[in-house]
Formats: C-alpha cells, structure tokens, sequence
C-alpha cells in the first residue's frame, strides 16, 4: 500500500513536501485550478509529477455553475489524454473545430517527457469507466461515502474494454477523510471536530448543491442535521450562497457548523479510529486491491496530523 496526503495549494508551505517525503508518504496530491500548472511542476520534478482531473465539483460551483457532464468530461479527457501522449488532437471551441497540440519547441519552458501519468477523478459509475477509457489511474471514493474497492475497478475495466484498451500499469487511488482518535478519546472530541470538521462539512456542501439542483431529499446520514444546516446557509443572500458554501472548503468552519458535527456524521464521512484500527482498516482495502491510499487535509495543523499517520498507520505497514 502507498500512501498519499492532498493539502490545499499554498506556496508558502512548499517544505511541507519534503517534510511529508520524509515521513514515509508516497505522495503529496495539491489541489490546484488549472491543469496547465502541470507542466510547469513537471520542470524541477521530471518522472516525480501527476495530474488528478475532475469534473470541477468545487471549482465551478465556487462560480455558481454546474461541474462538467459526462460527456463533455469524457471529451474534455479525450483531448487531455491525447495531449500528454505529445499527440494533434481535434478540439471544438464553440462552433470551430482546429488541430492542437502541446507546443514543445522550447523544452526549456515546456516538455513531455517523461509523460505525466493523468489520474481521473471517478465518484460514479460512469466517470469510473472514463479513467479505464482514457487515463493512467483512478481516483475514487471509499465506504462510508464511496463503493467497494472491487466495484470501483470493475467500472474502470468496463470502460478500457470499451475503448479496446489494456489497463497496464493502471494505477487506483482512494480518496478519503481520515480521523484518527488518540487511546479513549471519543469520536467527537473537539480536537476531532476541529481537526477533521472541515473535511466533514465538505461532503455536507456536495449534498446541499445536489439538493438545490435535482430537487431530491438529502441522504440519510444528514436529515439530523439537515434543517438547521439548511437555515446557517440562508442567512446569506441566494445569490451569493455559492460563495458562503465553498469559501472554506477543507480550511475552516463556518460559525455554527462545528455545533453540527457529532459522532454519527464523522463516521458517515470518515475512516475513523484508533492508530490499531486504522492499521487494519487500510490492510483490508490493500487486500481488496487499493494500491493507495490518500486522504486530505487542510487546516493549519496539517504538519501534526500528518506526522501522527505516519508514526501511528503507516510505520504499522
């Protein structure tokens, strides 16, 4: 098993790469807003850099739109994959539809070598099978707010075959929120809320958006709360709410949320337990074949928390 730890862009922490290196971690994932920054990363780092795409859940909605369909993601990582393969690919802007391709003239600026392997990010069954038909990896959601590890690869390997491709060297990566409990410490400890609380709430967000748009009940897990997180949301204008609901994503709570978050919705949303249980949690997904595990973490104590795992799971390993 690898793991992984994704942290929210922030140049003034750049240490915490080597820091988290040197903790044992096998990769540092930064969300980011623009997949040209790649390139630019690979410059310094050749052979040691990866692109995760998604369909732009946070992105877009921070703007009040909608993330990508399906079928415009699936053209969006036709155009992409065919990209880093250093390829002239077909790409449609509106009404025109022109050749383009990576400009690599100048390698000093610009190089595709080594290829930088494209992760697809895949929460449903569909996006599942894009990463089999178009990428390196997949990034996917486990239980308790994802599927089987077996589930997930199975839908990837339906879309190679579709495309009539082999999935060597396919790599598979669990997205996931982690609280990990000192000995007798119960679940929603304040240290938990504050630690982990923002990760808990970004699942909380995802949901409000789906409710707004499809119109449809939330999730069991979240009826408890739902009401009263509903009424924090609407203090703010509607048209502004898009802005209330992801300005924090991963970082902070907003007032009011942390008296949300309780014992049940931690472990509706997290792995959770002590340094043992966690040990055997994760072998259990490495014999279901996860290859990595990755989980995210945003508030200031990140270098703590990322130094807990490491002594506490990933020295177990």
């Amino acid at each position: 098993m690898q793991f992984g730890i994704c942290v929210m862009a922030d140049v003034d922490e750049i240490g915490f790469f080597n820091h988290a290196e040197g903790l044992g971690y096998d990769s540092v994932w930064v969300t980011d807003r623009h997949a040209g920054s790649a390139w630019g990363r690979a410059r310094p780092a050749p052979g040691r850099v990866h692109l995760g795409i998604g369909t732009g859940n946070t992105a877009m909605r921070t703007m009040g739109q909608r993330p990508m369909r399906i079928a415009e993601y699936d053209e969006y990582l036709r155009v992409l994959a065919a990209l880093l393969r250093g390829e002239t690919v077909d790409y449609r802007y509106h009404d025109r539809v022109r050749p383009i391709r990576m400009l690599t003239n100048n390698a000093k600026y610009l190089g595709l070598e080594p290829k930088i392997p494209l992760y697809v990010s895949g929460f449903g069954p569909r996006a599942m099978e894009l990463a089999g038909k178009h990428g390196d990896g997949l990034v996917f959601a486990i239980p308790p707010r994802g599927v089987a590890v077996a589930e997930a690869l199975g839908h990837a390997r339906e879309g190679a075959a579709r495309a009539g491709r082999a999935l060597d060297g396919f790599r598979n990566c669990a997205l996931t929120n982690v609280a990990l409990l000192e000995p007798g410490e119960p679940v929603d400890s304040p240290r938990v809320v504050r630690t982990v609380g923002p990760n808990v709430m970004a699942s909380v967000y995802y949901f409000y958006d789906e409710m707004q748009e499809r119109g449809i009940d939330p999730p069991e897990f979240l009826r408890p709360i739902w009401k009263r997180y509903c009424a924090l949301v609407e203090e703010t204008p509607a048209a502004h709410r898009h802005f209330r609901t992801h300005e924090f994503h991963y970082t902070y709570l907003h007032p009011g949320e942390a008296e949300l978050i309780d014992a049940s919705l931690i472990r509706a949303t997290c792995l959770v337990g002590t340094a043992e249980a966690l040990v055997e949690q994760v072998r259990e997904l490495e014999r279901q074949g996860l290859q990595e595990l990755m989980f995210a973490i945003g508030v200031d104590e990140k270098w703590r928390v990322a130094e807990a795992f490491a002594r506490g799971v990933i020295a177990r390993m």
